[in-house]
């Protein structure tokens, strides 16, 4: 027998999102372990040591859901996370780092063959956050990356991290939208983030949550 408020409390937990519960699902490291889901899944990657696993933690207000380390390289696979109760409502993958990895040459393209696997195959991927450190300019492995979601016609979005460390915070976030317009695939808004000082979270949880159908 089906409950009629089961439509109602979905809605519900779709509206507050991260006031669900929100668990480690698995990781993939190969081809073969990637399973094909309908669940709406968001995706985050960026440069080793970018402050990916901190933003993770910082968005879903769990201080140990994706691991944080100084070592770059540290995430090696893609790592699945599940928000719902009942149900998933949302995936969030967190996805390799890439530049700086203290890994092996084939280790790293076991890695770039995997994600690009990932992006070409995933139906159900409603957007990319790509993470740019904002004390920094887009770097060329930056550029490589956007080329390949580019090419991959995977719709992605420039979050930049660190941004309590910029004085000028929205000639930044100008600079930034201007420089990555002539990316086919690109998100046209730049969202600024700062895991430490808390600023930029709730725009970005809402920019999620406006991608579940």
């Amino acid at each position: 027998m089906v409950d009629i408020n089961d439509g109602t409390k979905i809605l519900k937990n779709k509206k507050n999102l991260f006031l669900n519960k929100c668990n480690f699902v698995k990781g993939v490291a190969s081809i073969d372990g990637l399973e094909h889901s309908n669940i709406p899944e968001v995706a985050f990657l960026g440069r080793s040591n970018v402050g990916k696993s901190s933003l993770l933690n910082a968005i879903t207000k769990r201080s140990k859901l994706a691991h944080t380390s100084k070592t770059p390289g540290r995430t090696q696979e893609l790592n699945f996370f599940s928000f719902g109760e009942d149900i998933s409502i949302l995936n969030i993958v967190d996805m390799p780092g890439y530049g700086f990895a203290k890994a092996s040459k084939t280790k790293i393209a076991e890695w770039t063959e995997l994600s690009r696997h990932y992006l070409l195959n995933r139906s159900n991927l409603r957007r990319v956050f790509l993470l740019i450190d904002a004390r920094h300019d887009i770097k060329p492995s930056d550029e490589e990356i956007m080329f390949m979601l580019d090419n991959c016609a995977v719709s992605y979005q420039i979050i930049l991290t660190k941004i309590d460390k910029i004085k000028d915070r929205n000639k930044k976030i100008s600079d930034t939208e201007n420089s990555v317009k002539h990316h086919v695939a690109v998100h046209p808004i730049v969202h600024s983030t700062s895991s430490y000082k808390e600023i930029g979270l709730d725009e970005l949880r809402n920019e999620i949550s406006s991608l579940v159908d």
